[in-house]
């Protein structure tokens, strides 16, 4: 199905909307924000999405749900097809309410690929308005592992999130991290779970495998990304990995293509 030749008279009665392009890696969509819900996702190629609450990585099994209004900026990995929809704020009630990670099963990603065939989605049309209804549907019961890392909020602990991405040698221990930031240990500690929700070992271990993934799907060698994620061998990266997202980094990749 080809799209449909529309008018700006036709505007009122649009709910979803889509757009799509195929962009080569380390292509970067600059911060910006949207009137309506953006449903973020690539059917194939990785991206990652950053936020001011927390950056997403996703493959071709996952999309990124981004309110609107939400300043958000796109970097793709690798060579990726952008297929992304965007919802009408005011057509339902329930869509996700915060920035969320959505599983894309096989029916949400051709119901995904036949809406940008179809170009919008329009209150008239009665398949249109139930292909838009059952995508809603699907964003419910996702039910996604979380890929993201949640960023902290006051100055003091994003330098230390800085710190530990950057692998500064002042972030080498806790304490040495929170001398950095000029706060006592504990302090320090409970002002991090605070705001992150995780411990900053915990922390720096996702980061460090977020970073790790998308340097595998850039092709580098598992023995190389261990090392430089912080592990001695490839089987304990490979079981990190697998703790974080529930799967080998073949599978994951195998299951993303």
């Amino acid at each position: 199905m080809s799209q449909k030749r529309r008018s700006v008279a036709d505007e009122a009665y649009w709910v979803v909307r889509t757009s799509a392009a195929d962009l080569k890696a380390a292509a970067v969509l600059a911060n910006h924000a949207h009137e309506w819900h953006q449903l973020i996702y690539v059917s194939a190629g990785l991206m990652s999405v950053a936020t001011e609450a927390g950056s997403w990585v996703a493959p071709a099994t996952w999309a990124i749900w981004v309110p609107a209004g939400i300043r958000h900026g796109i970097r793709f990995v690798v060579d990726s097809a952008f297929r992304t929809a965007y919802f009408r704020p005011d057509w339902c009630d329930n869509y996700p309410t915060g920035c969320t990670v959505v599983f894309v099963s096989a029916l949400l990603k051709e119901l995904i690929l036949r809406t940008i065939k179809i170009g919008r989605l329009d209150l008239r049309h009665s398949l249109e308005i139930a292909i838009a209804a059952l995508m809603v549907s699907e964003l419910q019961v996702s039910g996604a592992r979380s890929l993201g890392l949640k960023q902290p909020a006051s100055e003091g602990m994003c330098r230390a999130a800085t710190l530990m991405t950057d692998r500064d040698p002042r972030a080498a221990t806790v304490s040495s991290l929170a001398r950095a930031v000029g706060v006592g240990t504990r302090t320090f500690e409970r002002q991090f779970f605070a705001e992150t929700g995780t411990t900053p070992g915990r922390w720096r271990q996702h980061q460090a495998m977020l970073a790790g993934l998308e340097s595998l799907a850039a092709g580098t060698p598992i023995r190389s990304v261990a090392a430089q994620s912080g592990y001695r061998t490839s089987s304990a990266f490979i079981a990190a990995f697998r703790k974080i997202f529930g799967t080998t980094p073949g599978n994951y990749f195998s299951t993303s293509n």
